[in-house]
């Protein structure tokens, strides 16, 4: 039996099997490289319109990939050659596939593998003898002990074969998702492409504050109370300004649910370890993260809603009929800004705490760039409907994230930084994170073989503070008081204008909020 099972991986190790999860670790072979998009046809039909490529598949020479890292394994792409034109498109991501790497564990594979095969039926051939031999009146024993023997080898190369599975897992989950074909070749955000830009920034006829100092202003933001309490990084809210974080959540919240008909979820907010890799944040951003123990488990808090509500569908196989599916869900979220020392250090730009309104797609691999655009328009209506000017990015290459395909960046005008900052990012993840979840749909085609993996999008619907923050400058007057954005006051008991508090040495004790004149 031990023998089938070393058999069995080494299969698996070829790609000859279907992907599984090895016993004893978190996720094996499931790490998505490329997804549907080196086989279908794209649905951005307007600009590749432009690209003159609309209708066109694209084709690989002697490379054939499905989704999965695994295929790599396939005869077809254990040559340099498929693993160059691999690494190619890989190296538009700014990563560096180590193909020697790849080789030498297809050669150690194919060593082990070939030595328990030789094992195998070294052992069969002396087990079959033994009962021969008996009924001869024959001694067995020294068969015997060459078939212990044998066993004990055969332990030893199923050892060797999992060193070799957890070489080839933790290779695999640490290979990105690759670009889509139409998202731009570049290195870093300088080459983002600008899509267009909606609303006119305000021009003020007064100095213009920041946040932080209309914050102080309205006697409703304090860092310091903060960092007391935790360290850098962190804000309390007060009165008004608490009010108005809390409105703008709920707004999004209703607004996403009745109208753009997502189904509203609560989910932890702290996970496990597989339901991070799942995503795609495990194991490579581990440093990013804040983590905590329980009874000798890992278990961490959420970077994002993404996380917890991606994974719902881990480990399920859908009727297409239920798709697609929308989530959305408020909740904190908590990153260790790892890489970002001394980058935003002021105000509520980089906190290790925020809250955001998070959007996320299920959805049928052929409709999955309408959904990203529908998605990405959904986070447009809300800064429209608060009449905050902001612009709309297409991601290059160089700047995409671990698990997304393709992006957009939605970036809101802060007047008081003269400039665009992002507030959304809303990205197709194609089918790399459900690769990772086994995250699959039977199709209603009774033709199709097998279930097929479905494709997942996510985006920030907004991030709260960044809204707070946005509002807080746009809408700021130059008496200190900040207006209330038509679309919020209903949520902030029918009152159009944060006033001004009072200083400390006034007599007069104006009402922290009054109607506009």
């Amino acid at each position: 039996m031990h023998l089938v099972r070393a058999a069995m991986a080494a299969a698996m190790v070829a790609g000859l099997t279907s992907c599984t999860r090895a016993a004893g670790t978190a996720f094996a072979f499931h790490t998505s490289i490329f997804s549907n998009h080196l086989n279908s046809v794209s649905p951005f039909a307007t600009k590749l319109q432009r690209m003159g490529m609309l209708g066109r598949k694209r084709h690989f020479s002697k490379l054939v990939l499905k989704g999965s890292i695994s295929s790599m394994f396939q005869s077809k792409g254990r040559t340099p050659e498929a693993l160059k034109e691999t690494a190619a498109l890989l190296a538009r991501k700014k990563f560096d596939l180590d193909i020697d790497a790849i080789l030498a564990i297809e050669a150690e594979r194919k060593v082990v593998q070939s030595k328990a095969n030789e094992l195998l039926h070294e052992r069969n051939t002396k087990s079959k003898s033994i009962g021969m031999l008996k009924s001869k009146g024959e001694d067995v024993s020294s068969i015997l002990e060459e078939v212990e023997g044998l066993k004990s080898q055969v332990q030893e190369y199923e050892a060797k074969m999992k060193d070799i599975e957890v070489k080839l897992e933790h290779m695999l989950l640490n290979i990105p998702n690759a670009p889509h074909e139409s998202s731009p070749v570049g290195s870093d955000e300088t080459e983002n492409v600008e899509i267009y830009k909606w609303g006119e920034p305000k021009t003020f006829d007064f100095p213009v504050k920041d946040h932080v100092d209309v914050g102080a202003g309205l006697k409703g933001m304090d860092f310091a109370a903060a960092t007391k309490i935790s360290g850098a990084r962190f804000v309390t809210l007060q009165g008004q300004v608490a009010q108005l974080h809390r409105a703008l959540a709920q707004f999004m919240l209703d607004t996403h649910v009745e109208k753009h008909g997502y189904s509203e979820v609560y989910v932890p907010y702290i996970v496990n370890e597989e339901t991070l890799i799942g995503t795609g944040q495990l194991p490579k951003f581990a440093d990013d993260l804040f983590m905590t123990g329980h009874q000798d488990r890992k278990f961490y808090l959420i970077p994002t809603a993404e996380v917890p509500v991606t994974n719902l569908i881990r480990d399920t196989v859908l009727a297409q009929d239920e798709l697609p599916i929308k989530y959305t869900a408020h909740t904190p979220c908590f990153r260790s800004e790892a890489g970002s020392y001394g980058r935003d250090t002021r105000g509520l730009i980089r906190q290790h705490q925020f809250e955001k309104v998070e959007l996320v797609q299920i959805v049928h691999p052929d409709s999955s760039y309408q959904a990203l655009e529908e998605l990405t328009g959904h986070a447009e209506a809300i800064l429209k409907a608060l009449e905050l000017p902001y612009r709309k990015m297409e991601l290059c290459t160089g700047d995409l994230g671990f698990g997304a395909a393709k992006t957009y960046d939605l970036e809101v005008w802060l007047p008081a930084q003269n400039t665009y900052r992002e507030i959304s990012s809303c990205s197709n993840c194609e089918d790399f994170q459900a690769q990772r979840m086994k995250a699959r749909f039977k199709s209603s085609d009774k033709n199709a073989k097998g279930n097929e993996l479905v494709h997942t999008l996510n985006g920030s619907g907004l991030a709260i503070g960044r809204t707070l923050v946005a509002i807080l400058e746009n809408y700021q007057r130059e008496d200190g008081s900040v207006e209330i954005p038509k679309v919020l006051r209903s949520y902030m008991g029918g009152k159009e204008v944060i006033e001004a508090a009072p200083s400390s040495s006034s007599s007069s004790k104006k009402p922290a909020v009054q109607a506009a004149s």
